[in-house]
């Protein structure tokens, strides 16, 4: 006889190390709460760790520090207008009662802070309750030193910064854009910094300073560490352990072997979406799609959502994701264009020829419009048209390939031109001729949206009339519109863009106080999720930065306090 699984109990599980899991596991083991976290890979962060960082928070105790008013009735008319009635006003409600006071908590009571982006607007201006920033929440810098003997396991990020060292934060990387000044100034700062830290310098360490999703994660892991809450890696879900109708903990592998981890009050589950599960993308969302258009971590298989589903959870919003358009690199891996799409002497177009959209519009709005125009004419990929000037001035790859006048094209790596990982030709016609672009549509579209860059306005699209369009822009070309320049300078270049995401945003369907429902629209008792393992509150909308990670910490937050007992019934936001 094999022997009885080894057993173990807690008061809570916490299932996904992502900044919604490590957030619970924080409040729970704060309000008395025996807690453990598991995470199925070696790594901890999940997809928070390869993200922005960013949160979005209505009515932050940060914001008035900026200027900017602002009130939970606002947040929620704006996100009433925005999710259409598809998402209960109770939800809404509590995601604006408990995101400003999770944010506050954590402020006081763990190593993880925030400076206010107080220029980083809402996505939807024309909307009421907008605002022009400080919703959105950046992470300040944090040390990687201060995880210690840990420092190794947290999930790298996508990109290895400026010169494969350097980092930013995302209210810094829209600074040094505005003006070549403060641009150098900020990477002579950094150099210096970097080449000051020569310990890590001998042992060929990475960067000290966590910025983005990094800082998230590794301040996030460093209060835990603090407070001695055990995280178990290589522990993957495999099944929630029922009884009696309640959630009473789950059984699990950890380093290959079978584990059966009791929950005395409950399990939250914070272990992502299915944004790389394929056949689950196959059954539930517009096609084409698949699972390598994703940013998503590896491990983002919906691992927590079968399991839910397997005891009965209700499924929403499953055909929904954080779209962004991406590239795919030569080693496969795909990566979200959050700026390069927004800046001056660039369109996105079809095989016709014909762009489709804004491409300074919000990244899920683009591949919305993408997919639209792919039922008309084939747009899936499209193709990201720029010329030498954008060449000359702008990385591509997400720094991969420095400006041109930094790295001329004979010096781009070669695996970037042998995969055709983007496309060069003198003129338009040969580019067209190339890539299988309609060569008549290209040239009618480029010198149409060159006199729209003339005269700072886009007749079709509207780019570069919002806050939002300009965030990500450069006002030093001379052109009245930051967003817009022409495309002239010879040579041209195509890269391929998919209809690709941040990750999936489907998931179990959940209440206010993030429990899981089943198919009678009733709790499952002792089942919580968050994140992208559950349906987002958000629904089918993006409202700013932030959007995916401010309501996965607010209701792994909001689980962890219904499950001590601890929440509070607040007045009504309306």
């Amino acid at each position: 006889m094999k022997p009885a699984p080894p057993e173990q109990t807690v008061d809570v599980v916490v299932v996904g190390s992502g900044a919604g899991g490590m957030t619970a596991a924080i409040t729970a083991h704060d309000h008395g709460l025996q807690t453990l976290l598991i995470e199925k890979s070696p790594q901890f962060g999940g997809t928070s760790a390869l993200s922005g960082g960013v949160i979005w928070v209505p009515a932050n105790h940060l914001m008035p520090k900026t200027g900017i008013a602002d009130s939970a009735a606002e947040g929620l008319a704006y996100l009433q207008a925005l999710t259409c009635g598809e998402v209960p006003p109770a939800k809404l409600e509590a995601y604006l009662r408990h995101a400003p006071a999770m944010v506050h908590y954590l402020e006081q009571r763990s190593c993880l802070s925030f400076h206010p982006a107080d220029v980083y607007a809402d996505y939807y201006e024309h909307l009421p309750g907008y605002k022009p920033g400080a919703r959105s929440l950046d992470p300040k810098p944090f040390s990687l030193r201060k995880l210690g003997r840990h420092a190794g396991e947290i999930r790298p990020p996508l990109t290895s910064g400026i010169f494969g060292r350097l980092t930013m934060t995302a209210i810094e990387a829209h600074n040094i854009m505005q003006s070549d000044t403060v641009r150098n100034l900020f990477i002579l700062w950094r150099l210096l910094l970097h080449f000051i830290d020569i310990p890590s310098r001998l042992r060929g360490k990475r960067d000290n300073r966590l910025v983005l999703g990094q800082a998230l994660v590794g301040s996030l892991r460093a209060s835990m560490l603090q407070r001695k809450i055990p995280l178990w890696l290589n522990c993957g879900l495999d099944e929630l352990l029922l009884e009696n109708g309640r959630v009473c903990g789950v059984r699990a592998t950890r380093d290959g072997q079978a584990v059966t981890i009791r929950a005395r009050r409950g399990v939250i589950l914070a272990c992502g979406g299915f944004a790389r599960n394929a056949a689950l993308r196959q059954q539930y969302q517009q096609q084409p799609i698949g699972g390598d258009w994703t940013s998503a971590n590896p491990y983002d298989m919906g691992d927590g959502i079968v399991a839910g589903q397997g005891i009965g959870a209700q499924l929403a919003f499953m055909h929904c994701a954080w779209w962004s358009p991406s590239v795919i690199l030569p080693n496969g891996q795909a990566e979200a264009l959050i700026i390069g799409k927004s800046l001056p002497g660039c369109i996105f177009v079809n095989q016709a020829g014909q762009r489709f959209a804004n491409e300074a519009a919000p990244y899920e709005d683009v591949v919305k419009a993408q997919y639209r125009a792919h039922a008309a004419s084939p747009s899936i990929p499209c193709y990201m048209i720029i010329d030498g000037r954008y060449r000359h001035h702008y990385t591509l790859a997400n720094g991969r390939i420095y400006p041109g006048k930094m790295q001329p094209d004979h010096k781009i790596p070669q695996e970037f031109l042998d995969a055709g990982f983007f496309v060069k030709a003198d003129t338009l016609a040969e580019l067209a001729q190339k890539t299988g672009i309609d060569a008549a549509g290209l040239q009618a579209t480029v010198e149409r949206f060159n006199r729209f860059a003339e005269q700072g306005k886009d007749e079709d699209f509207a780019r570069g009339e919002t806050a939002q369009d300009r965030y990500y822009s450069d006002p030093n070309t001379g052109y009245p519109n930051p967003t817009l320049a022409p495309l002239r300078e010879a040579p041209f270049y195509a890269m391929k863009i998919w209809p690709g995401d941040l990750g999936t945003k489907g998931g179990l369907k959940t209440d206010e106080y993030a429990r899981v429902l089943d198919c009678n629209e009733q709790p499952i008792p002792g089942l919580y999720a968050t994140g992208n393992a559950s349906g987002s509150v958000m629904g089918n909308s993006y409202p700013g930065a932030g959007s995916t990670l401010g309501p996965a910490m607010t209701f792994g937050y909001v689980a962890a306090l219904d499950l001590a007992g601890r929440l509070k019934p607040a007045p009504s936001t309306g």
